[in-house]
């Protein structure tokens, strides 16, 4: 167990060094290119991004989570899920190769056949790394991707400010995907050291497909349902106020993404490995709940009040639309990470069953949501987005606390005291410097005041996180 919780604790710094090192070094670069390009070039990257969202979805198929959690996997295992996921890349790929013109005459936009050709080739570079992946986060080796992460998306973000400056427009997002995915692919590739030995194995694809089917429908669903408001907004909006839309969406979501991430990378294999002590499994699940909430919770709210003067600085006028937006989905994205760790218990328990049942009823309330929201325009989806998140947590806690001795009161007790400290100490630093028209006033002074109440608030009302944080996660 000591070593477990050594690899735990390494795990989980250097995955929050990879995450925040290069969702910082992308929402810089995302800035740059949005004053450079405009809403337009966002607007038509974001109607293809259900469309890569879903190959990609389909060349992993679950098959990743399954490894994970597998504790008797084998090489045939590794080599049956790479010569499936890179078959599975190439069919993606010629389907859409083919669907490119019909996708452009949907949206009415002509210039998007080449540009999906182009960037779908992304689906069959990452599904060469998926195993390589796979294998580093079983080991629970995220220095390594760290490194590799940090140096591919400083290589394809250079690359991506040099297409922009000379006005190659769209072409710059798309050549910072492709760079992004065939450095990092080559990097992982020849530092793992792994290679396929065996050939494909049915028995190994029918046992892996067993649990990760289940996934793969999840994610399946969940991927259209999260990309469906782009398809909706780029189909009868213009190209200009989806990529407003884009924009507001990725900066509010970004924060949250990314502690996500690195909550889910590293306590998936950690928790796997314990899933038969309930104790132990209840205890590292709700202290991964309650940190949750104390980090996301203040960093959410805080880019809720202060997106005006941010987006006013950082991006310019032609984004000014973006900034009530990212207020309202940024309380929805704050429960986020509360989602992740909530689904992320099912499938340690391997009730990938329930997973799917969950993620049925929740797209059934997105659908009757949007169906209200839509013809009230792109302010009343975001305020449905919202609507939508909070009520998919009273799902999701419901469900997980079958699994545990968590249920929704036990998780609302633990996280509800941090929500409602969050809101009312970033509501009254905004009060406070909201008759200040200078905007870098406002956001540094709203920042810092609410920041050092918060600070005070943990220290006195949450000081087993305060300790732990100091003495385990700083140290």
């Amino acid at each position: 167990m000591t070593d477990l919780k050594s690899k735990a604790k390494n795990g989980l710094k250097w995955s929050a060094i990879e995450r925040i090192a290069t969702q910082f070094i992308q929402l810089a670069v995302m800035l740059l290119l949005g004053r450079i390009l405009g809403p337009e070039s966002f607007g038509l990257i974001g109607m293809l991004s259900i469309f890569i969202a879903i190959s990609q979805t389909f060349v992993d198929s679950g098959f990743g989570n399954a490894l994970i959690r597998k504790i008797d996997r084998n090489e045939v295992d590794y080599s049956t899920t790479f010569y499936f996921s890179i078959a599975v890349s190439l069919v993606c790929y010629i389907a859409l190769y083919l669907s490119a013109p019909y996708i452009a005459d949907f949206y009415g936009q002509q210039e998007l056949i080449q540009i999906l050709r182009v960037l779908s080739l992304t689906i069959i570079i990452n599904s060469v790394s998926i195993v390589h992946r796979t294998r580093f986060t079983i080991d629970m080796n995220f220095k390594l991707q760290a490194k590799i992460s940090l140096l591919s998306v400083l290589f394809s973000s250079i690359v991506a400010l040099l297409l922009g400056y000379f006005n190659y427009s769209v072409w710059a997002l798309v050549g910072q995907s492709l760079t992004f995915s065939l450095l990092s692919t080559i990097l992982i590739y020849y530092f793992s050291g792994w290679r396929p030995k065996e050939k494909f194995c049915k028995h190994s694809f029918y046992e892996l497909f067993n649990f990760g089917s289940k996934l793969l429908v999840s994610s399946l669903i969940d991927t259209i349902y999260n990309n469906l408001y782009q398809i909706i907004i780029g189909k009868l909006f213009s190209p200009a106020q989806l990529g407003i839309f884009s924009q507001a969406k990725n900066l509010s979501n970004m924060p949250a993404m990314t502690l996500t991430s690195i909550i889910q990378r590293v306590t998936y294999p950690m928790l796997s490995q314990i899933q038969d002590d309930t104790k132990k499994l209840d205890d590292v699940y709700l202290l991964t709940l309650r940190l949750s909430a104390l980090v996301i919770f203040p960093i959410m709210v805080g880019i809720a009040i202060v997106a005006k003067p941010l987006v006013q600085l950082s991006l310019g006028d032609n984004w000014a639309d973006s900034a009530h937006l990212m207020s309202i989905l940024c309380f929805g994205y704050m429960l986020y990470p509360i989602h992740a760790i909530n689904l992320n218990l099912l499938k340690v328990k391997g009730r990938s069953d329930l997973f799917l049942k969950i993620e049925i009823l929740k797209k059934i309330m997105i659908t009757l949501i949007l169906f209200i929201t839509v013809p009230l325009g792109i302010k009343a989806i975001c305020i449905g987005m919202l609507i939508q998140s909070y009520i998919g947590l009273v799902i999701n806690t419901y469900y997980s606390g079958k699994m545990s001795k968590l249920n929704i009161v036990y998780q609302l007790k633990a996280i509800f005291p941090i929500w409602v400290s969050c809101i009312f100490i970033g509501s009254f630093g905004y009060y406070i410097f909201s008759y200040i028209n200078n905007d870098v006033i406002k956001l540094i002074g709203t920042l810092l005041f609410s920041m050092s109440l918060y600070f005070l608030y943990v220290f006195k009302y949450e000081k087993d996180l305060f300790g732990y944080i100091k003495e385990t996660i700083i140290k």
